[in-house]
């Protein structure tokens, strides 16, 4: 269930009051007249299942409340109510399965600006992958995977796509690129820092790395298991189930990639620097596609699921 706080003109509480009571899966409703003061107006409180609740944010978007007055949304963890469970009974579909469309684009343009902390991740994972490919350490590899935050930014682009939001794209596929850029170039400055001291050596870079060749070996597995990462990275987010985000992340070799590339470059590795940016590329664009593709699925099989509740 999710819980809605609206604060409502008072012109328009009697549209929204009604609006809420002709929404099937809502439940819950108070209604506190004159109790908002910034901005001034009625506060309506319900509650509604999770499967209705984009159909009401958009029908309560339409009437312009979202910029004469305010729309809070947030998750109910335990609603012990007959009501409740009655009203998510009603509603059409699986709470599970339905995507909250004005949160999602919310969510992923967050995650997606370009900001201090956002580099310094991304920076941080970088220089992490490049001591484990250098020392063939998966664990440190691992780790950085978990620690990039590279993910938010290519959820931002397939969101954008789906939802025709050009702003929401642009600022994605700037904190991307901007992102790696910076991050690559500071581990090249880290990487030579490490070689000045002698704990990176050319000699363990072109060493036999059982561990982390794969790094730079791109072919069809990359793809394939970036397709798949990308497509349980979505439903993960769709879902709020975040904690598959973390499985997601260790499953594509993006930071790993860039960080190999980084380390080759300083050593004047041509071959390893090139293959590592075809792995890097490889694994952005299956991500993105597979992602792109789950939301428009998602979004036509949940279309096609209330026009057939609607009949």
């Amino acid at each position: 269930m999710l819980h809605l706080r609206l604060i409502t003109p008072a012109d328009k509480t009697a549209d929204v009051v009604r609006l809420i009571e002709n929404t099937v899966g809502t439940t819950h409703l108070v209604m506190l007249p004159g109790a908002a003061r910034n901005p001034a107006g009625d506060v309506v409180m319900c509650d509604v299942a999770r499967e209705a609740g984009d159909e009401l944010l958009t029908g309560l978007q339409e009437l312009d409340l979202d910029s004469t007055g305010s729309i809070a949304v947030e998750n109910i963890d335990l609603s012990l109510s007959k009501r409740a469970d009655e009203a998510e009974a009603e509603a059409p579909g699986e709470g599970a399965d339905a995507v909250l469309w004005e949160h999602l684009t919310d969510a992923t343009h967050e995650e997606s600006t370009l900001s201090i902390t956002y580099i310094a991740f991304i920076t941080l994972a970088t220089m992490i992958a490049a001591c484990g490919v250098v020392l063939d350490n998966a664990i440190l590899i691992v780790g950085a995977m978990a620690v990039g935050p590279e993910f938010g930014p290519l959820a931002g682009i397939c969101t954008a796509v789906v939802q025709r939001a050009p702003r929401l794209a642009l600022r994605s596929l700037t904190a991307l690129l901007v992102g790696f850029a910076v991050a690559i170039a500071v581990t090249v400055g880290f990487s030579l820092f490490m070689d000045a001291v002698g704990l990176f050596t050319e000699e363990q870079l072109e060493a036999t790395r059982p561990n982390t060749e794969f790094i730079y070996a791109p072919d069809w597995f990359s793809f394939v298991v970036a397709v798949l990462a990308g497509a349980a990275g979505m439903l993960s987010l769709t879902s709020a189930k975040s904690g598959a985000l973390v499985g997601v992340a260790i499953s594509v070799t993006t930071v790993p990639a860039a960080a190999n590339a980084a380390v080759a470059l300083i050593y004047g590795d041509t071959n390893q620097t090139v293959r590592s940016t075809e792995q890097l590329l490889l694994n952005l664009l299956g991500i993105i596609l597979a992602g792109t593709l789950t939301l428009m699925l998602q979004k036509w099989l949940w279309s096609s699921q209330r026009k057939r509740s609607a009949l």
